[in-house]
Order: C-alpha cells, then structure tokens, then sequence
C-alpha cells in the first residue's frame, strides 16, 4: 500500500514542477528554471505482464537548454532492488521519449539517502557499461527553514522540507515557520501544502503540531486534516454513545427482567404458602402424609391444581386422595 509520505513526497513536483528548478542548487547542481512542463504518463509497463510504474513523471522545457523528462521517485527506506528498477526507468524513458532523463530521489531520513545515492552499475567493475547514480533529496541537504519570511518566500521549497525532515528535531520549528508564512496566502495556495506536508508527516508526533498549527494559524481552511480530527473525535463520541445507549439498554432490560422476576417469585410465593396450608390441613385433620405426597404438594407450582388440591384436602379420607379427579 502506498503511503501518504510516499505520495507527498513525489506529488510537491507534480504540484510545482519549478521546484526541481530550485531544489538543484541545495543538491550541487544547476537546472534552469522550466518555461513548460507537461506531466507525462507514470506507467512504464512493455508488452510483457511485468508492470513498472516511476512516482512522478515530467517533461520540464527550459529556455536555453531544451526539454529534458524528470522522474521522482519517493523512497521510505532501502531496498535492493530498486536501483534495477531506476536504471531501467532511465533507460526506457530516454529510449521513448529521446531527451535527456533525470532522476530524482526524495527521502527522510539520512540512512536511505546514503544508500540512494551512491552511484550503482549494472556491469562487471572493469565495464561499468551503465551506472546509475540519481539525485538525492533528503534530510542531509534539504534546507531547514525556520524563518518565516524565507518560508514566504518559497511556500512549496518550505514544505517539501518540512517533509524531508518530517523525523528530524528541526521538523517543529520547521512548521511553526510554514504555518506563520501560510497566513497571508490564499486559500487555493495554502490548501495543498497543507496537504502535501500533513500527508508528508503521516503518523509522527509532528502530525499532531502540525493540525494544531493549522487549526491555530490557518482558522479559514478546512481539509481533511478537520475531517480527520472529526473521524477520531466521531469515534471516540461514538464509543462513549454505544455505552451510554448499552447502559440504557441494561437498566430497560433489567427493569422488564425484574417485573418479571417479581411476577414470577410472586406466583411461587402464593403456590408455596398454597402447598403448606394443604398441608396444614391435612395435619389438622390427622390424616398420616407420606413423603411422596409431602413432595408432590410442594414441589407443585400450578396454582389452580392446588386450589383444587386444597378443596379436595378439606373432605377426603386419607391424604392420598387429595390428587384424585386432578
């Protein structure tokens, strides 16, 4: 499943395709700011069933140098086959398209980084043949932007490093400055970066600053970052509901159950108090009672055949003739 670090990671280009333009000075190159740029296509897939999909895929046309393509590629963490997978994303694109193909890498955190950007080939060490060594974009050389008035003057620049130091101590001042400069943006240029860096910052603790931050700072805009804070506060609601409705329910139930109970004590009560005046009578006549009547009188709950029983108990001649007609 991809992740929503993973999408903002790549999708910040898509959003501002400049942004590679101003990124490469921090990454010791330098790429002419585009004129141009025109999202391509992701899918790489051939005609064989093995599909290969690059992130993000653009077509950057410069003033003086041309067209070139870009691929990001957003990286959580090192895995040993993608440097096979950027080499023929590489490769391909510049076979299709026939222009030169950067590629960059962004992660967040300074292990993948290292990893990522070290140069691997494809050949034995004396012919190299192809060697693939893109640009990294991390937590190492990405700017910590804790001025506002720097994060105003390049929001998306500001929040692809609040991104890239999503795990990093500087992340908090890194908000604080983005939320501050975001203030007196419109709402259509605040939006997605609220987005792209909520997304970028997933489940970390800086998640929690960051919507505070928002809900402080940024009162106008509503994502679904209020969305979000209205599903857990809805299910937190909705568990305190179902116990409250469940606590309901109990004392409704318990007071049918113990209307019952009472009815039904109630009815044991008049057949025991039925089955000893039998008896009592029976005593009081001098007639012997056996064990066996003794236990059907009183183990008897059916108040109308005790009520013949005690009729028959005035007149009958020995005990036993109590249950007879019954």
């Amino acid at each position: 499943m991809v992740s929503p670090p993973h999408e903002a990671m790549h999708r910040i280009f898509q959003h501002d395709p400049g942004l590679f333009s101003r990124v490469s000075r921090f990454l010791g190159v330098d790429i002419p700011a585009p004129v141009k740029a025109t999202a391509l296509p992701t899918d790489l897939t051939e005609a064989n069933p093995v599909e290969r999909r690059v992130d993000t895929l653009l077509r950057l046309e410069t003033a003086d140098q041309g067209s070139y393509l870009l691929a990001v590629e957003a990286q959580g963490k090192k895995h040993p086959d993608k440097p096979a997978s950027w080499a023929y994303y590489t490769a391909y694109l510049w076979t299709k398209y026939r222009l030169p193909t950067a590629l960059l890498v962004v992660c967040q955190d300074h292990a993948t980084a290292t990893w990522a950007q070290q140069p691997v080939s494809c050949g034995p060490p004396q012919l190299p043949t192809l060697t693939v060594q893109p640009l990294v974009a991390g937590p190492h050389n990405m700017p910590v932007i804790t001025d506002p008035e720097e994060a105003r003057a390049d929001l998306v620049l500001a929040s692809l490093a609040a991104i890239t130091h999503a795990a990093e101590p500087d992340v908090d001042a890194i908000l604080k400055a983005l939320s501050t400069a975001l203030r007196d943006a419109p709402e259509d240029v605040a939006k997605p970066l609220v987005e792209f860096t909520a997304q970028g910052l997933a489940k970390r603790p800086a998640k929690n600053l960051w919507r505070n931050l928002v809900a402080v700072d940024l009162s106008f805009y509503k994502s679904y970052l209020a969305e979000e804070v209205r599903d857990e506060v809805r299910a937190a609601v909705r568990d305190e509901v179902r116990n409250e409705v469940r606590d309901e329910v109990r004392d409704e139930v318990r007071d049918e159950v113990r209307d019952e109970v009472r009815g039904e004590v109630r009815d044991e009560a008049r057949a025991e108090s039925r089955a000893e005046d039998i008896l009592l009578i029976l005593e009081q006549r001098g007639l012997g009672i056996s064990e066996d009547v003794r236990s059907r009188i009183t183990h008897c709950t059916d108040p109308e055949l005790l009520r013949h029983w005690l009729a028959r108990a005035v007149t009958v001649p020995k005990a036993e003739e109590v249950f007879e007609d019954a």
